[in-house]
């Protein structure tokens, strides 16, 4: 085992940089972690940002403030209980400041980039380099971890380019409004949980079928914001702006963001025609986001629209809904199951630039990639993350699945390995197979990670053993 690991360097302060870089940290690497959001010393008080971002801040939640179900026996929640166990940092600083949001994990997404900040600050093998990385490095003594996400500058996009030989994949992502909560009118709204599941700390806004018809009128013929620089809108299939899924047919949002199934108004006994969920921002509730409610529209357009909703005639918007490029690699041609490039090994990638969706997976990646730099640092071989994990099964999507029809992934129960053919025939009952086989993924993460503390000095195998 080499004495002196070799440093690793981390590009981006989003989700999956921070994760990794406190990874790699903790496991006696010397990191350095660059951003390329800063102060401007030649424009005081006018920092350098993207288009998507508004602050210069490690783990910046652009979008929803959610981080999916932790409903048992789900997807979401095992993919976030085998990160728990492999002490994943950001995971358990999002449950320290989660926010009451029935089901899912949401948090205040400004204590919850402080708190990465201050975690950063306190390791002392991370230094933090505030610059734009425009070249890669491949010398033998600095490995390097790909993290800039979506919006991955046209530099390093290029430098990618140049360095894979392969073109970039491009879809664009939409953020969601925010409401300040004391413009809201609670006469006309009432708390509750989808399919009552978890607390009801969700604020519904329900529509008749008249009220649904004319906000329907209004978002369809509403006029959309300027795309600029891009001509051409790829859309993430799983976050559709929702004027795009209104054109697809009336009943579209009513099957969608405003589904009305388990949302019985508690004062009229009755399920509305369809529902708006807003879901709470922070620990004070003083602003809610609109769920699913990620548009492009102009922001005059989008207040006369968003206000035709109950509940929202008089509302003050503390952000409007935007669009911002994702940019990802095609990962199933470049990458193998270590997240490594195949021509490149000492470059990994990780978060949404290497063709995950979702912050979760963003963080898992994060991890992940952290895990097996810092083995390949020591001077080791990592072992892959088990198949039949939730981790294994994403990395396994993102590197082989067809390249012609790559698509960024969030973690379902479709990437998982099925259960064999008898068994399915057995066991009948939906949620009880998925129980199954989330037993059966926590038993081979368990055996997996048991590989990765045994004593290194020894093992000639710094992390994991084969499953």
């Amino acid at each position: 085992m080499s004495s002196a690991p070799k440093k690793i360097r981390v590009i981006g302060g989003g989700l999956a940089g921070p994760e990794a870089a406190l990874t790699a940290a903790s496991l006696g690497c010397e990191v350095e972690l660059y951003e390329m959001r800063r102060d401007d010393p030649a424009h005081p008080g006018k920092p350098v940002l993207t288009p998507a971002h508004q602050t210069t801040e490690f783990g910046e939640l652009v979008c929803s403030n959610s981080l999916k179900s932790e409903s048992p026996n789900t997807a979401p929640w095992l993919l976030k209980q085998e990160m728990r166990r492999s002490g994943s940092r950001l995971i358990a600083l999002a449950d320290a400041t989660a926010v009451p949001a029935g089901h899912a994990l949401a948090v205040d997404r400004v204590e919850f980039s402080r708190l990465i900040a201050e975690a950063i600050a306190a390791e002392p093998r991370i230094r933090v380099i505030r610059e734009e990385v425009k070249a890669l490095a491949t010398e033998d003594d600095t490995l390097t971890i790909v993290a800039s996400g979506p919006l991955t500058s046209d530099a390093l996009s290029g430098e990618i380019a140049r360095l894979t030989g392969a073109e970039h994949l491009a879809f664009y992502d939409s953020i969601s409004p925010i409401v300040d909560a004391e413009t809201i009118d609670m006469n006309r709204v009432y708390f509750a949980a989808r399919w009552d599941k978890g607390t009801a700390d969700y604020i519904n806004c329900p529509m008749t079928r008249e009220e649904y018809e004319v906000f329907l009128h209004a978002l369809t013929t509403a006029e959309e914001a300027e795309s600029k620089e891009w001509e051409k809108a790829e859309y993430f299939e799983g976050c559709l702006p929702i004027e795009i899924l209104a054109r697809r047919g009336p009943d579209t949002l009513r099957f969608g963001p405003m589904k009305p199934v388990g949302l019985r108004d508690p004062r009229t006994g009755k399920t509305p025609w369809a529902v708006v969920q807003l879901r709470k921002e922070n620990l004070r509730a003083d602003s809610y986001n609109l769920v699913g409610f990620q548009n492009h529209l102009k922001f005059g357009e989008q207040a006369k629209v968003l206000r035709l909703i109950p509940g929202l005639e008089n509302a003050k918007f503390l952000r409007y809904g935007q669009i911002h490029r994702n940019t990802y690699i095609c990962s199933p041609k470049l990458l193998d199951d270590r997240l490594r490039l195949r021509e490149h090994p000492g470059i990994f990638f990780a978060g949404q630039i290497s063709g995950v969706e979702g912050y979760t997976e963003s963080i898992a990646s994060g991890l992940l990639a952290g895990l097996y730099a810092a083995a390949v640092a020591h001077g080791d071989e990592p072992v892959a993350a088990p198949r039949q994990t939730a981790l294994g099964s994403l990395v396994n999507y993102i590197t082989q699945a067809d390249p012609k029809h790559f698509q960024p992934a969030n973690i379902t129960f479709d990437l998982l390995v099925p259960l064999e053919e008898e068994m399915r025939k057995k066991v009948r009952d939906k949620k009880e197979r998925h129980r199954i086989v989330c037993e059966r993924a926590l038993a081979a993460f368990d055996m997996w990670w048991a590989g990765s503390q045994a004593d290194r000095s020894t093992s000639g195998n710094f992390f994991g053993v084969g499953v």
